[in-house]
């Protein structure tokens, strides 16, 4: 394995994107949907970034890049449509670049991402097939659909509720298993939400 997997903390974090198109709308998206500074160096911006650009989401450096415009930047993503100028910037980079397909010379890929609430699940074939990504990434989307991401806010609740009502250390950590044993999460995809935090209230009177 050439990539160590990591979820960075980009809040408040300076990001660069090179390049104004549909892909660096992606990704602009991404970056600021994670608290990131977004700047975005291009001439020319998609309606939907000029949207984020008025919003204020994001500022905009209206000419083609240049050397220094990626000073004091934690991330940098390079999407242009050319490759001269997207090996440019890999170049300039301090930190972590990563450049659009041509993986190889950057520093870090962008998984695929299937978000359910607070879990994230990310799944990469380390560049050499985005197509086997996605179509990897469906199928957990149909395993892992909205009930599941409200029966994890569920689970948030009651496991501060569980610490607090048992008192037993054994029986309280028995418990907080039982939230992700086979049988709740078979429950939860075969019955549903209401199905399944039912039997997990039940198991809770009963360890009290």
């Amino acid at each position: 394995m050439r990539y160590y997997p990591a979820f960075l903390d980009l809040s408040d974090r300076k990001a660069v994107v090179v390049g104004g198109g549909k892909v660096a709308e992606r990704k602009v998206r991404s970056l600021v949907k994670a608290g990131a500074l977004v700047e975005v160096v291009s001439p020319d911006l998609t309606t939907g970034l000029k949207t984020l650009c008025d919003q204020g989401k994001i500022r905009h450096k209206k000419r083609k890049y240049r050397s220094g415009d990626l000073r004091g930047a934690f991330i940098v993503i390079a999407a242009t449509s050319s490759d001269a100028v997207n090996t440019k910037a890999a170049q300039d980079a301090e930190h972590l670049v990563n450049i659009i397909d041509m993986p190889a010379d950057g520093n870090f890929i962008v998984p695929s991402l299937v978000r359910r609430g607070n879990l994230t699940i990310a799944i990469s074939t380390e560049g050499v097939s985005p197509a086997i990504s996605k179509a990897v990434r469906k199928e957990i989307e149909q395993k892992y659909d909205a009930e599941f991401a409200r029966y994890l806010r569920f689970v948030e609740s009651l496991r501060k509720k569980a610490i607090k009502e048992i008192k037993d250390a054994k029986k309280r950590e028995m418990f907080l298993k039982s939230l992700a044993s086979t049988e709740i999460l078979a429950t939860l995809r075969n019955r549903g939400f209401g199905a399944a935090s039912g039997e997990v209230l039940k198991a809770l009177d009963k360890v009290k």
